[in-house]
């Protein structure tokens, strides 16, 4: 007869755009038959949910409204130990920060398995959070990262045993990003006649994306005589006073605000090379999407972006708020087009070899049965 599909929730805030509801959106598609899927979220609203739907999923929703610091988290910790006992879920897989804080204990509560991702170094939060998230997730059965600088700083940092701690790199769906990319621009670009073009793909939420190191280093090329245009991808409340930055260092003419954008893909087909130069990061999109439309990468030497990108080989890696680095790394590419040609193909192999969206699902799968079921599932 078999075994029962395994009853699996699939649990994060929302399904606004982002990385890790992409990736959820993933697991959700590529799961074989041998489970019993279900989603869950804090807030059912954002533009991918239909897609969720489509997929035959309707989520059931444990809203925070607010604070978690109040009696309804606590009432949804309850709620949400019912569901579980009443779906008979086996194992709950939880995305995000504020998730968590529902499900590891509703989880414990309901006597359900409970498996963790953390998908950043926790650079937003303040030592109060970090530590309640430390601390949910010792609680947990196990932990995912999706960088090595992730699984080493659970291990080394907040004292989880290796033996729970697991490193699934992002998957990314190249014939779907083929796609996206030959469907072309849904949008216009400003014309930068023969210039290269670099491009950056980031939130302007917060100081970690240092979009101000990259205007520092066109400055310095500016300078020494070297036109290189940048496409800066993504919107947020610090844009204003980096348009204004970008004014001030005299680079406004060749930085061009792009705001949100869908056609990602199709505007890194019109770069020279891609750049992320953040102070923290886990596993980037950004940068996997840059390394499949086969452009080296120019990337800080944090988180998970020296797992994506090996130095000289698939682009190049410079220390964080070192402005000077990145211009130099931007003048060493335009200066060796060949070289810089052959690292982007590089790049784009490793995608294909490395993170694709099967090898994701499997080693997802194997983790799963391993936890709910036993080692020998």
């Amino acid at each position: 007869m078999g075994q029962e599909p395994l009853r699996l929730v699939q649990f994060t805030r929302s399904f606004h755009i982002g990385g890790t509801e992409v990736q959820v959106l993933e697991l959700l598609r590529g799961l074989p038959a041998s489970y019993r899927l279900q989603v869950s979220v804090l807030d059912d609203s954002g533009p991918l949910i239909a897609a969720v739907w489509k997929l035959g999923h309707a989520p059931a929703a444990f809203p925070l409204k607010g604070s978690v610091v109040q009696p309804n988290t606590a009432y949804q910790v309850y709620r949400m130990a019912r569901w579980l006992k009443a779906n008979r879920v086996e194992l709950v897989h939880v995305h995000d920060f504020y998730s968590t804080m529902v499900a590891v204990p509703a989880a414990k509560l309901a006597g359900t398995k409970v498996i963790v991702g953390r998908l950043d170094l926790a650079h937003w939060q303040g030592r109060a959070r970090r530590a309640v998230q430390s601390r949910l997730c010792r609680m947990a059965d196990h932990v995912i990262g999706n960088a090595e600088a992730i699984r080493h700083q659970l291990i080394t940092e907040e004292g989880l045993p290796a033996s729970r701690v697991s490193v699934i790199h992002n998957g990314l769906d190249l014939p779907r990003f083929e796609s996206r990319r030959r469907e072309g621009l849904r949008g216009p670009l400003p014309d930068t006649g023969a210039a290269p073009v670099v491009v950056h793909v980031a939130n302007m939420n917060h100081p970690v994306k240092r979009q101000e190191d990259l205007l520092l280093a066109l400055a310095q090329l500016r300078h020494s005589g070297i036109t290189l245009h940048a496409f800066l991808v993504g919107d947020g409340p610090r844009r204003p006073g980096l348009e204004k930055l970008a004014g001030e260092l005299g680079v406004s003419d060749t930085v061009h605000f792009l705001r949100h954008r869908t056609d990602v893909p199709a505007i890194y087909a019109r770069a020279t090379f891609g750049v992320l130069c953040s102070t923290a990061e886990g596993m980037s999109n950004a940068v996997m999407e840059g390394m499949a439309a086969g452009l080296p990468m120019v990337v800080t030497r944090v988180g998970g972006n020296t797992d994506l990108v090996r130095d000289g080989e698939r682009g190049l890696v410079v220390d964080p708020e070192r402005p000077a680095q990145l211009a130099q790394a931007f003048r060493q590419l335009l200066a060796n087009p060949e070289k810089a040609r052959s690292m982007g193909h590089a790049a784009r192999d490793f995608v294909a070899r490395e993170l694709s969206l099967e090898k994701m699902v499997r080693r997802h799968d194997a983790l799963y049965q391993r936890i709910a079921r036993g080692a020998d599932a």
